[in-house]
């Protein structure tokens, strides 16, 4: 078990990305290439990061300063329900809109009004809860 966006969790969290067809092949078809950072709400600096290119998770691990497209923020308490449950688009509109996700980085509105990237996005979250914590 490892620490939530420690460098073993964020490797872990790069392998079950790149099993999941709903994420990899329908970013692919987009060539959706980000590095996409998450942490914790109050942090200087997000806690790990995954670079993906063109759907596939290239990299992962602690963040080291580097660029980023997305830098998503929540509490802890938030992030582990999240991971437990699941995340519909419904309810990430709610926490979006009730300040528990925060798009330090990035375009919420932009992603979200595009389902190629909102139902992989969505889709994330419960990828993110087969990594063991």
């Amino acid at each position: 078990m490892a620490e939530l966006f420690s460098d073993d969790w964020m490797k872990a969290y790069m392998e079950e990305w790149n099993k999941e067809p709903e994420i990899v092949d329908a970013l692919a078809k987009i060539n959706f290439s980000s590095n996409i950072a998450y942490g914790f709400v109050g942090d200087e600096q997000p806690k790990g990061i995954l670079v993906v290119e063109n759907g596939k998770a290239m990299s992962a691990g602690a963040y080291k300063d580097e660029e980023m497209n997305w830098d998503l923020r929540a509490s802890p308490e938030n992030w582990n329900t999240w991971l437990e449950k699941g995340l519909g688009m419904a309810s990430l509109g709610m926490a979006y809109v009730g300040g528990k996700l925060k798009f330090k980085t990035g375009d919420y509105g932009a992603m979200v009004k595009d389902p190629r990237m909102a139902g992989p996005f969505v889709k994330s979250f419960t990828v993110m809860g087969r990594v063991s914590t």
